[in-house]
């Protein structure tokens, strides 16, 4: 009978144990700080929004630099800026591509 409570305890153990990395691992996406240091729009890739509506604890924008992710507070001016700088460059890339679309067409009428 011990011997049984006791294969229980553990497998109930295990089971907590197992439970709370899963449950942590939504969280390890998260920014949980902001950068100190202010980025430029060159070396940034792309960026994406962190929300508080889901399980992260602060707003952020997330900046993608060259295989790293930089947390900057969307408040700050110079996020704004970046942001701006950025939507500008796919917009323009965007136009780029559909008036070499238009053009290519174009020729082969």
């Amino acid at each position: 009978m011990e011997s049984n409570k006791a294969c229980l305890f553990a497998a109930l153990c295990a089971f907590l144990i197992v439970c709370s990395f899963v449950c942590s691992s939504d969280s390890a996406s998260c920014c949980t700080r902001y950068t100190k240091k202010k980025l430029s729009c060159l070396p940034v890739k792309s960026y994406s929004v962190q929300t508080i509506q889901g399980s992260c604890d602060i707003s952020a924008i997330i900046f993608h630099v060259n295989r790293r992710f930089v947390c900057a507070d969307p408040t700050k001016p110079w996020t704004a800026r970046a942001v701006k700088c950025l939507d500008e460059r796919r917009k323009k890339r965007v136009n780029e591509v559909l008036m070499g679309k238009l053009s290519n067409d174009s020729k082969t009428q």
